[in-house]
């Protein structure tokens, strides 16, 4: 657990895109009785189109820097907040997240984001040009290994099973 969180602190979701993190975040909420936190709806508010057409137009690094810029500006107390899957690129924007809570890593294997229908180009995923599916989630997966003070396997559950176990998780431990 991040030094000084507490159960009182946010509980944020960290994790490669398609792992469920917005689903399980808005039920884990529900269930917590908390309020919920979509970073990329905070940067669509901010830059005025998608985390995608943000992407698109503006190139990786504009689109970290802004990405970077609303994690920092995160205030949110108490909550289940839901990052983008790029956050773990921005060492500022992880720290900031550590101080206001715990991280938790979804974590969900290749094969089932494969079976999700990952489009990395559609779904606008901060990546080097050309990069593929299987070499972007080798480069990140132990990134969000590193900075996750929990690990959740949310391999083949659906999402409410994952953040049913995700609550238990939470409510077992000592804080």
């Amino acid at each position: 657990m991040a030094p000084g969180a507490s159960f009182d602190a946010n509980v944020i979701l960290i994790g490669m895109p398609a792992s469920g993190k917005t689903v399980v975040g808005r039920l884990l909420a529900r269930r917590l009785r908390r309020g919920f936190v979509d970073t990329d709806l905070l940067l669509e508010r901010r830059v005025g189109c998608t985390p995608g057409e943000l992407l698109a137009a503006a190139g990786r690094e504009a689109f970290r820097r802004a990405e970077e810029a609303v994690v920092l500006n995160l205030h949110t107390r108490a909550g289940v907040i839901a990052t983008g899957g790029s956050v773990i690129y921005s060492l500022p924007a992880v720290d900031h997240l550590r101080r206001i809570g715990i991280l938790l890593y979804l974590k969900v294997d290749l094969a089932v984001l494969r079976c999700r229908g990952l489009d990395l180009a559609a779904r606008g995923v901060v990546r080097a040009p050309g990069q593929d599916l299987e070499s972007l989630y080798a480069e990140r997966v132990p990134l969000y290994e590193r900075f996750a003070d929990l690990v959740i396997d949310a391999h083949g559950d659906d999402a409410s099973e994952v953040a049913e176990r995700v609550a238990r998780v939470l409510l077992a431990k000592p804080h």
